[in-house]
């Protein structure tokens, strides 16, 4: 009878502690939100270049070195710094050997451009003989005050939330106490950029005379929510 007894005072004793312990206060739990639009400013852009045939006859081959004279030469026209040219790949890089064993090979390589104009790009296209280009694609692409960018949605976010807090609490006629919990959704869409390849294709294919590639980019888009949990006085 005595073990039953004091069990039950245990008992009594850690449930009174657990309500102790239990927060009491009054909440109001809601979420905020923020997004912003933003034009990348920072483009990284692949173009391929290859050996041709000068004739028909097949014997007079412009060389690669030639070719990539010209989109260097290009590059530094538009002011853009030459550590922004890099090859990304060369197509049998011993073409030397390659040309030994065969007279007819023709050598091609692949190179990446960061530019922050794309009328830089039409430019540096426009310089280059179209038979010695291969093809010209947009590899990625990024925005240069992006951190900040998200910084700033994330406080606007939290600041929507409390926004909201407080008119529903006051409309009941209580008010806003401090914020007890604050929780971040990582909803960040980065949307891939939508230009008109077809465009860039045919100028390479239907000469120097063709219209500059036509591009034209998708806004990144970024968007925060929180979920926050404030105290109701």
């Amino acid at each position: 009878m005595k073990k039953l007894l004091s069990l039950a005072i245990v008992a009594l004793l850690s449930l009174s502690a657990m309500a102790q312990q239990a927060d009491l206060r009054k909440k109001i739990s809601v979420s905020g939100s923020a997004e912003a639009e933003v034009t990348p400013d920072i483009i990284y852009l692949s173009i391929s270049l290859k050996e041709y045939l000068k004739d028909n006859n097949g014997k007079k081959k412009v060389n690669i070195s030639d070719i990539e004279n010209q989109l260097y030469n290009a590059v530094l026209k538009t002011g853009i710094g030459k550590e922004n040219l890099t090859v990304n790949d060369v197509a049998s890089y011993n073409y030397a050997l390659e040309r030994k064993k065969n007279p007819d090979f023709l050598a091609s390589k692949q190179y990446r451009l960061k530019v922050e104009d794309l009328n830089k790009w039409n430019e540096i296209i426009g310089a280059i003989d179209p038979k010695g280009i291969a093809y010209t694609n947009i590899d990625s692409y990024e925005y240069s005050k992006i951190e900040a960018l998200k910084k700033e949605l994330k406080i606007k976010a939290l600041k929507a939330a409390k926004e909201k807090a407080t008119y529903m609490v006051e409309s009941l006629g209580d008010k806003l106490g401090s914020v007890i919990d604050i929780q971040e959704i990582n909803n960040e869409n980065y949307f891939q950029p939508m230009y008109k390849a077809s465009a860039m294709l045919r100028e390479v294919s239907i000469g120097a005379d063709a219209m500059a590639p036509e591009i034209d980019f998708k806004k990144i888009k970024l968007n925060y929510v929180v979920n926050t949990v404030f105290e109701i006085r």
